[in-house]
């Protein structure tokens, strides 16, 4: 078992869900101040910063949706995919514990709620997943996530769609992330479409990239 590199996905999970929700939480606590924006930027930086805080010793997956996509493309053993998503949701929950402790009076601690009809919300975050692995997949080497251009289009990716997409959908793209606020606010109801949309969306980013480059690029033995 690779412990180093369960214990990067559990720390970097963990970092994203804290700063991530955490911003989105002391916005609601402070009436505002931190912003809209300010919670895009939260989300893109700590995304940049543990792909190169981690990137060369777990691939900084940080997403369980990812980890199966690279799965799917034959550059990360089906094996690791259990427990990188259980390190990755182990990472986020006691994030979202420890923000449950900070602000106890938060009604939803971050969590992704849908701000339009469901299965507009499930279409959208199917897209936005999709487009963030078209990135990722594109910039890193196997499954590692490594060198200044794949901290800078992924961070700016999920920045970017953070920007646009967070007030209807949320922009969870990540079923960790989505998860641990939803069960320690109880905000449950539509969890389904934050588990579900990501790893779609992942999956047909990795089979387009099938179609579009060339032959074998998502076939590298692990």
């Amino acid at each position: 078992m690779n412990w180093k590199a369960y214990t990067a996905e559990l720390i970097g999970t963990f970092g994203l869900v804290f700063c991530g929700t955490g911003a989105m939480v002391i916005d609601e606590f402070t009436g505002g101040t931190v912003t809209h924006v300010g919670i895009a930027l939260t989300f893109g930086f700590i995304v940049m910063g543990m792909i190169y805080a981690f990137g060369d010793i777990s691939g900084a997956h940080i997403n369980p949706a990812v980890t199966i996509a690279f799965a799917y493309a034959k550059k990360f053993p089906w094996k690791e995919v259990l427990p990188y998503s259980v390190a990755q949701c182990t990472g986020a929950l006691l994030a979202s514990g420890l923000l449950f402790w900070l602000f106890p009076d938060s009604s939803t601690l971050g969590a992704t709620l849908p701000g339009l009809g469901v299965w507009k919300v499930f279409v959208l975050e199917i897209l936005l997943t999709f487009f963030l692995m078209v990135v990722i997949i594109n910039v890193s080497t196997g499954a590692k996530e490594i060198g200044v251009i794949a901290g800078l289009a992924i961070g700016g990716m999920v920045l970017l769609e953070a920007m646009f997409a967070g007030p209807v959908t949320g922009a969870s793209m990540n079923p960790a992330r989505s998860l641990a606020p939803a069960i320690w606010s109880g905000n449950l109801t539509d969890l389904w479409i934050y588990i579900a949309a990501p790893i779609i969306g992942a999956l047909l980013a990795v089979a387009s990239c099938r179609l579009v480059k060339f032959d074998g690029c998502c076939d590298e033995a692990c």
